[in-house]
């Protein structure tokens, strides 16, 4: 893999970490302070949360705040920070919405439902601008698939996360 791949894809996974992992940082630091979730509590039809508690204002401002004001330093536009964490995060409401209508509670794990969605679309959104072809895409989300369970293991042992993946 070349250095300018390599280079690419630390970055990616950076400011993927940064829109992912601010939020739950701020949930440990702030509680349920500020923490309105998206949803508003509203139901789906079939009885369920759009998204569920976990899903918070707080976390999507401040994900994709995240991740655009770490662009800069890593040597990319913050818009290109902001199009990525709020892709991820779009995809990350996206497998919350799924995963409760599969009857998944909140925080519940689904393999691959759980991270192919907030890795491919931002993805998907910068893919033009940076050149990425397919196979780079699919190897760079199984990477995320695996580095996410990996740091998410860690966050448990640290008492960041409230349950392993």
């Amino acid at each position: 893999m070349g250095a300018e791949i390599t280079g690419m894809t630390a970055r990616l996974l950076i400011l993927l970490m940064m829109a992912n992992g601010t939020p739950i940082l701020l949930r440990k630091l702030l509680g349920d302070r500020f923490g309105w979730p998206v949803d508003g509590g509203r139901r789906f039809p079939d009885g369920r949360p759009w998204f569920g508690p976990s899903k918070t204002w707080r976390g999507l401002v401040c994900g994709i705040g995240a991740a655009a004001a770490t662009a800069p330093l890593l040597g990319l536009a913050w818009e290109v920070g902001a199009l990525v964490g709020a892709a991820s995060l779009a995809g990350d409401l996206l497998s919350s919405f799924l995963k409760r209508r599969l009857g998944i509670g909140s925080s519940g794990m689904a393999l691959g439902l759980d991270q192919v969605p907030e890795s491919l679309l931002p993805l998907l959104a910068v893919r033009e601008r940076f050149g990425l072809e397919w196979s780079y895409i699919a190897w760079f989300v199984i990477v995320f698939i695996v580095l996410e369970l990996a740091l998410s293991a860690v966050l448990y042992r640290l008492r960041i996360r409230n349950r392993p993946y």
